[in-house]
């Protein structure tokens, strides 16, 4: 790999990454956005695309197109207490168009995005291309050191954003310090078949012992069910046989679709971590989404942070950036809008894993539905504020960085 110049470069190509990419080569800023992998198809990752992401895609006139993807829409959540089902929130109570969560996988977002934001000529993206080393000049970060499959080379730039998720490599060669709030509980990942009577909208089911959650996908069941953490292996001690007893009792309507998991590599598991970092800047770089804030998933809010931080990055640094350096004061502006939002559902996160998920995982019986769920389903005008904070949450984003001419360049695609 040639060493190369540029205006800025992203590490990370998750929602955050591709969506700042997209917005700075809209604003005409010149941008490479990194993506460690070969391709954007890693299984499990989060697909909820909420209200708040829904209108930052009709301000920018993509959300037309976006729906032609294939996804299912969600208009409700419901929540099952043993035989008896609370309904949580009325999405179409929200203000059109985006009055509905998009269920989409988040390759097939990603792969919307790469694709729009490669008809602006300042816009590159290299896949297999990971980030190994911050490059530093007279105390400034000037760029990064990149592996990839050609080679090493450096790519020399007036901001580095780091939006490489959790386990940030950026953070980590910024020696940026992080604060762990901890999470008591795990994911396991896995999927059962659809059957033709099945219900057709997300179902979070609180049985003794566990949470379990299902997205309908149409073709198949997209299922979560939280474990104390650390769990997995003493559930792998138990066998297979075990894992499908447990999942039995966990799935109501689906139950008798256990069988579906042949082996324990049809289980993912994901380590839940919820974490900020104190300062998500220094001078020539900046941390955004889950690199700057780990979010659990609970409320699947992860995506569309990340989306509102890039929005917000957007906003603050397109007038600067395509002509200078813009100054750490500039960049830490980024994190005073931000972390308001990310703390305030970080707050929400832990207070529901320590009251509501941890004494769940802890009882042998079926939990009763909390007198505040009870409310909200007898009152349908109640349920819009629940999916008023859900779906559109604190502090929503406007796009505000200017557009530039969109002009598709002869042999563009997006990579696959």
């Amino acid at each position: 790999m040639s060493d190369l110049n540029t205006h800025c470069v992203i590490a990370g190509g998750g929602p955050a990454g591709m969506m700042c990419g997209y917005l700075l080569a809209r604003a005409g800023i010149d941008v490479w956005v990194l993506e460690k992998h070969g391709d954007f198809l890693r299984d499990f990752r989060g697909d909820t695309v909420h209200p708040s992401t829904l209108r930052i895609l009709d301000e920018l006139g993509l959300l037309e197109a976006f729906l032609k993807r294939p996804h299912q829409k969600v208009t409700e959540l419901v929540a099952e207490f043993g035989k008896d089902a609370y309904k949580v929130a009325d999405f179409a109570r929200l203000p059109p168009p985006a009055d509905f969560i998009a269920l989409m996988p988040q390759w097939d977002f990603l792969d919307f995005l790469c694709e729009e934001a490669r008809k602006f000529p300042t816009f590159h993206i290299a896949m297999d291309a990971q980030v190994t080393e911050l490059l530093s000049r007279r105390g400034r970060i000037a760029g990064v050191r990149v592996k990839t499959p050609d080679g090493t080379g450096d790519l020399l730039a007036r901001l580095v954003i780091g939006a490489d998720g959790r386990h940030s490599t950026v953070r980590a060669k910024a020696r940026l310090k992080v604060r762990e709030l901890g999470a008591p509980f795990d994911v396991l990942w896995l999927r059962l078949p659809v059957e033709p009577d099945d219900p057709q909208h997300p179902v979070f089911r609180f049985v003794a012992g566990s949470l379990f959650v299902m997205l309908y996908r149409g073709s198949y069941w997209q299922c979560a069910m939280v474990i104390p953490k650390g769990g997995f292996a003493e559930i792998k001690a138990q066998g297979l046989s075990g894992f499908q007893a447990r999942l039995r009792t966990a799935a109501g309507f689906a139950r008798d679709r256990a069988e579906a998991i042949k082996s324990f590599d049809d289980v993912k598991l994901l380590t839940v971590a919820i974490d900020r970092l104190q300062s998500w800047a220094r001078r020539g770089l900046l941390c955004i989404g889950d690199a700057a804030h780990a979010m659990s998933p609970v409320g699947g809010v992860g995506i569309n942070l990340a989306i509102q931080d890039a929005v917000a990055t957007a906003n603050i640094l397109s007038p600067v950036l395509a002509k200078k350096a813009p100054s750490l004061r500039r960049l830490r502006r980024v994190q005073r809008r931000r972390a308001f939002p990310a703390h305030i559902v970080q707050r929400v996160q832990v207070f529901v894993q320590d009251n509501i998920l941890a004494p769940t995982m802890r009882n042998k019986t079926t939990p009763k539905a909390p007198l505040l769920l009870e409310l909200v389903n007898r009152w349908d005008w109640i349920r819009q504020w629940p999916a008023r904070l859900l779906g559109i949450g604190i502090r929503p984003e406007h796009v505000r960085s200017p557009a530039v001419r969109r002009e598709p360049r002869p042999g563009d695609s997006a990579p696959t």
